[in-house]
């Protein structure tokens, strides 16, 4: 079910050509999305909406597949079958029809990075470089992966830094932050690229309960600010305050999807409810 590999780098993605309005868009489409490790089938055939603007919360029990489901997103893993697209672009391939006959070819690693460069994602463990500073770890990717002027980078990372409550902590190193100040810092590097589309894969699973309120807080924010999120997370408080979409995922497909006062408050099927009653 893969696709073949093309060495070649469209003209158009060379040129950085003017993309259409795309502002009816859809900012995440999946379609039909499979995802195989091996002979284990993680996700089977996903089909998801997320509108330009919007919070969409995945709940799930552990191994139902969310976390492969924003890793195929971000092209962190390269798709089985389907197709995912960010804000009107196909991910990770180009389509090409011949005799009536559409056929999919893989892009080149660049074109596929800068593809990704568009897509802000938080990991569970904080993934920072711990011989950079605060500072440091936010200025780093728009510096080495975008060529800004480090005086440029600087001054971003340094509001992104306020806007996450750490003006105060630009010369820390990782080591000497807590959890959630760390996760913090992560978001901004995250930012600091200016994305599209902001990917939380459980970003507060991995903090002491005291520290999960300081996270949540700097995410409610970018959600008032109308950035695109896909969270996958167990916070269901945070799904029920901030999500405009639930999702519940089981066993590599979605099982029930809608706004919380739904899927949360009044589900429709029994392993949601199920799910829920041992959550809640």
């Amino acid at each position: 079910m893969s696709a073949p590999t093309d060495p070649g780098i469209p003209d158009a993605q060379k040129s950085g050509s003017v993309q259409a309005d795309r502002s009816g868009t859809p900012m995440v489409e999946v379609r039909e999305l499979h995802k195989e490790f091996g002979h284990v089938h993680v996700l089977k055939g996903v089909d998801l909406e997320v509108e330009r603007g919007s919070v969409c919360v995945i709940l799930g029990p552990s191994g139902s597949g969310k976390s492969t489901l924003l890793r195929c997103m971000n092209e962190l893993e390269e798709i089985t079958g389907g197709s995912v697209l960010v804000d009107g672009e196909l991910m990770g391939f180009r389509e090409t029809t011949d005799k009536g006959s559409t056929r999919l070819h893989r892009l080149h690693p660049r074109v596929i990075a800068k593809q990704r460069s568009r897509i802000g994602m938080v990991f569970q463990r904080f993934n920072l470089f711990p011989h950079m500073t605060a500072l440091e770890n936010v200025m780093e990717a728009p510096v080495q992966v975008r060529g800004d002027a480090k005086s440029k980078a600087r001054a971003r990372a340094l509001e992104l830094l306020e806007r996450v409550g750490l003006s105060d902590r630009v010369d820390h190193y990782p080591a000497q932050l807590s959890g959630g100040q760390q996760q913090r810092v992560a978001i901004a590097r995250a930012l600091a690229m200016d994305p599209e589309l902001m990917l939380f894969d459980e970003p507060t699973s991995a903090l002491d309960p005291e520290l999960v309120g300081e996270v949540l807080a700097v995410m409610q924010d970018l959600a008032r600010s109308g950035m695109t999120m896909v969270v996958v997370s167990h916070e269901i408080g945070f799904a029920r305050e901030v999500a405009d979409k639930v999702v519940f995922m089981d066993d590599g497909v979605i099982v029930e999807e809608g706004p919380p006062s739904e899927v949360i408050d009044a589900p429709r099927e029994a392993r949601t409810k199920d799910f829920l009653s041992h959550v809640l």
